[in-house]
């Protein structure tokens, strides 16, 4: 590509730069936007019910008309979970490699998207154009299948986008990463790099998958009279390719637990991303034909999720498997940032009934630590370095690595979600920031739950309802029945009698004072005079804050 041009190249992240998840970031150049991954991420805490959270594409519906496609990295969920609902949305090509594509199908078909998405396949060293880019699947390694990095061409210049990476060099299935197409794109020149920091704190280099297979192995020689249950993520097709090969050397017969994995495992077994030997797997329902000693299930719910298949045998509601003394069940996996907690309930539950809990050295990360962030930035060259993919620190990590390399400091950009940073090869800067968000599924509903919804769902959570229920005649307003209260999260109203009683003499009188003062009768005005009485009663006695709900009927 050369490099004269007078348009700027726009990169603008939607989402995936202030925590782990949600990964989608758009890249501009004149009349064409492409749009690289489109994923999810799981709720805080304080999002009370909701189930997923996906980005705003607000930015993207109004410039719509530009849009020439999604180009996805590879099938994690923080890639790809939001394509079924963005799809409805915005009918638009997607380009993946195989398994990612063969992940991405399964989703489309349970939303009835499949029929109507064009979808092309595309294998590592090919390009596709799409509109002013030209874009070059790149070989990498990753903790799932058929992971890319993108080399982005427009004619502004060369960004290089890695993805989710690690450096593989004795990978478990397929080949090691093509550092000589990094190294080849980099003497060409390259504008930026965009290079995942999720392991940017941790020195030295990420072991290779295979070391996991070696410790699966001792594992199993170690417990060879005792099942073995294994939590790890559903989208490791070589772990769990790694967990079978253990399970065949010591003539065990394998489970597959989970709804994610179930379908993943089906997926990568159709398009040859896994080699399960004959007869080695085995329905659940077929579990009590065999010894325990003799079976191994491989389980979702690594990560402590409330209703993830492990979880649910910790806490005794899994329909088909009962946790027994003796069991060994592995953790292979870290706990995200954030997910510490409910692993560890999930581990302790375990222990309480009798299981062996192993959680140490069953896992390698899948993202590359500073040496391997070193070599990318070393073979590439880039002028300008954009960490993305982690939470703050960890940008930060990767761009003091950047500094180390000799990339100025003002030639780093540290963005934030909805930024527009404006480069070529004279100037890169910040120019504008557009709008980005956060929405909330829950159940069938995307986006009706806000942050008015929530935070009635925290107040009713933390304080309960007061409903006050009363009658008034039509015409006269005089009140015939109540005023009667109803409490609910608020106090247990058997215990409280007192209390009750006192706040409906109080609101009676209030609510007297109000009717006589007034000709016609003014609803509203009831309706805030029994939520003001109510709420300073109501702190004055108990330094509570209920919601108030009155209802008021005329007959």
């Amino acid at each position: 590509m050369k490099k004269e041009s007078n348009g700027k190249l726009r990169i603008i992240p939607l989402g995936g730069l202030e925590k782990i998840g949600m990964n989608i970031t758009a890249f501009e150049y004149e009349d064409s936007i492409v749009v690289v991954d489109c994923g999810l991420a799981f709720p805080e805490d304080d999002m009370l019910g909701i189930d997923l959270v996906i980005p705003d594409i607000t930015y993207l519906r109004d410039h719509i008309e530009k849009v020439k496609g999604f180009v996805i990295t590879h099938g994690h969920e923080d890639h790809i979970g939001a394509l079924s609902y963005v799809l409805k949305e915005m009918n638009l090509p997607l380009y993946a490699t195989k398994l990612t594509m063969g992940i991405i199908e399964k989703k489309l078909s349970e939303h009835n998207l499949l029929r109507s998405t064009r979808r092309k396949v595309v294998r590592h060293g090919q390009s596709i154009n799409l509109g002013q880019f030209r874009i070059e699947f790149i070989k990498t390694n990753h903790s799932i299948q058929d992971a890319s990095a993108l080399a982005i061409y427009s004619p502004a210049g060369t960004v290089i986008h890695t993805g989710d990476f690690k450096v593989d060099y004795t990978p478990v299935f397929g080949d090691a990463i093509d550092l000589q197409r990094f190294g080849e794109i980099g003497k060409k020149g390259v504008l930026a790099l965009m290079s995942d920091s999720t392991n940017a704190e941790r020195p030295g280099f990420t072991q290779s998958e295979r070391t996991v297979g070696h410790t699966f192995d001792h594992l199993f020689a170690e417990h060879r009279d005792t099942r073995i249950i294994i939590a790890t993520f559903a989208s490791n097709v070589d772990r769990v390719q790694q967990i079978i090969n253990s399970a065949y050397k010591y003539d065990r017969k394998v489970v597959v637990e989970g709804r994610s994995m179930v379908n993943i495992i089906s997926t990568a077994q159709e398009l040859g991303y896994l080699n399960i030997p004959e007869k080695t797997l085995i329905e659940i329902d077929q579990l009590k034909n065999y010894p325990p000693e003799k079976t191994v299930l491989i389980t979702t719910g690594s990560q402590g999720e409330s209703m993830a298949a492990l979880s649910r045998m910790a806490a005794d509601i899994h329909k088909k498997v009962t946790i027994m003394p003796n069991d060994t069940v592995i953790f292979s996996s870290n706990p995200i940032p954030g997910n510490e907690k409910s692993v560890s309930r999930v581990i302790n539950e375990l222990s309480e009934k009798g299981a062996n809990v192993i959680f140490q050295d069953a896992h390698v990360s899948g993202h590359a630590c500073q040496e391997e962030l070193k070599l990318i930035y070393s073979l590439v060259k880039p002028k300008y370095a954009i960490p993305i993919h982690g939470e703050y620190r960890h940008r930060k990590a990767n761009a003091s690595l950047a500094q180390t390399l000799g990339i100025p400091k003002e030639n780093i950009f540290m963005l934030q979600s909805g930024d527009v940073l404006e480069l070529d090869w004279q100037e890169a800067k910040v120019v504008d920031k557009v709008h980005t968000g956060e929405v909330l599924v829950d159940g069938l509903g995307v986006g009706d739950v806000g942050n008015i919804v929530l935070r009635d769902r925290q107040h009713l959570a933390e304080d309960g309802i007061l409903i006050v229920v009363m009658t008034l005649e039509r015409g006269t307003g005089r009140l015939l029945a109540g005023p009667d209260i109803v409490s609910r999260g608020f106090v247990y109203v058997r215990e409280s009698e007192g209390l009750m009683e006192d706040a409906r003499n109080v609101l009676s009188d209030a609510v007297d004072k109000c009717l006589s003062r007034q000709r016609n009768v003014d609803w509203s005005r009831i309706k805030l005079v029994v939520r003001d009485t109510m709420n300073d009663f109501i702190w004055k006695r108990t330094k509570r804050r209920p919601m108030i709900l009155p209802i008021i009927m005329d007959v």
